[in-house]
């Protein structure tokens, strides 16, 4: 149940990604994964799976700066 939890949070998240940064989803996708923050919400000690999708959105827009 973990793993389709997480699946869809990272897609709504890459989702928002695109839409904020005016890119298609295929791009989007490449920035999620190339993100620190992508590594640390796949890693259950970090505890980001916890967070709101709009606080990680923020992480990583923090990260492409």
């Amino acid at each position: 149940m973990r793993k389709s939890v997480l699946w869809r949070k990272q897609s709504h998240i890459i989702m928002m990604l695109a839409e904020i940064l005016q890119i298609d989803a295929e791009r989007a996708l490449d920035l999620f994964y190339s993100t620190e923050t992508y590594r640390h919400l796949s890693d259950p000690k970090y505890g980001l799976y916890l967070m709101s999708d709009e606080y990680l959105v923020e992480n990583i827009l923090e990260e492409l700066r």
